[in-house]
């Protein structure tokens, strides 16, 4: 962990995605932020500056409250992924516990009734949605190990981040080298179009991670090239407050930090 020695009291950022850089990006230079991500990579995503330290690494859920005392962390705005439930249900109860102020900030839903909307992977897997079905899965490498069972029964391709962890992942889940594809998002609709045209793709899964996930594109080629899109919804979270609004989080920092 980090040394909280040259900090004073601070706001915790926890990151990792765009909305997360975009937050930081506008933090006034009076206001100390720790700025936490899981991947090294992520750490480009903030700015350098002076009062923002990006730290790098996963928290156990059993040493938050330690953590949160010795960075001396006055305020948590949650800006993680919207698949990211783990952290914000161990974060939120760490918070009410010690009595320091949380904030959700939420990505805003893309209401559109152009795709098919399922439940969650279950609902998915034990369904006859994939079979025979030429399948685009662009649900991150994590889950790809629930699909192995589908691999004879659907033609199943998988874009995944350029990382030896979601390779490995794809791989040991039986997708073949010549079914996967390693790119780093955003990818813009040509890309997307030509993807799904070089492997024929009948239909695509993805989450419903908003705009920011490309959820948008995904629903615009799908439409262009009348292929069946199936989204998966985002897990249900109950969280103490939580805003899409930009304005209102950076208000939350500015009256608690």
């Amino acid at each position: 962990m980090p040394n909280s020695a040259d900090f004073a009291r601070r706001l915790w950022l926890i990151g990792g995605t765009t909305e997360s850089a975009a937050i930081a990006a506008t933090i006034s230079c009076n206001v100390s932020c720790l700025v936490s991500v899981t991947t090294a990579s992520a750490r480009g995503l903030y700015p350098q500056t002076p009062n923002i330290q990006v730290w790098v690494g996963r928290i156990n859920s059993q040493e938050l409250e330690d953590f949160l005392c010795q960075q001396k962390i006055m305020a948590v705005l949650d800006a993680s992924h919207p698949y990211a439930v783990e952290i914000s249900q161990s974060v939120i109860s760490a918070t009410q516990k010690l009595q320091i102020p949380y904030l959700r900030y939420e990505r805003p839903v893309i209401n559109d009734s152009s795709a098919i909307n399922l439940d969650s992977f279950e609902t998915l897997l034990f369904g006859d949605y994939l079979h025979s079905h030429r399948v685009l899965l662009t649900v991150g490498y994590r889950v790809l190990p629930l699909f192995q069972s589908w691999q004879e029964k659907a033609t199943l391709f998988a874009r995944i981040l350029p990382s030896i962890n979601s390779l490995e992942t794809a791989l040991n889940s039986g997708f073949t080298s010549d079914r996967l594809i390693c790119l780093r998002p955003p990818i813009s609709v040509a890309l997307e179009r030509s993807l799904w045209q070089q492997w024929q793709i009948s239909l695509v899964v993805s989450k419903a991670s908003g705009t920011a996930g490309g959820e948008d594109v995904k629903r615009l080629v799908a439409q262009q090239l009348n292929i069946p899109l199936i989204l998966i919804n985002r897990p249900t979270v109950v969280y103490p407050q939580q805003t899409s609004d930009l304005a209102t989080a950076l208000e939350f920092i500015d009256f608690n930090c």
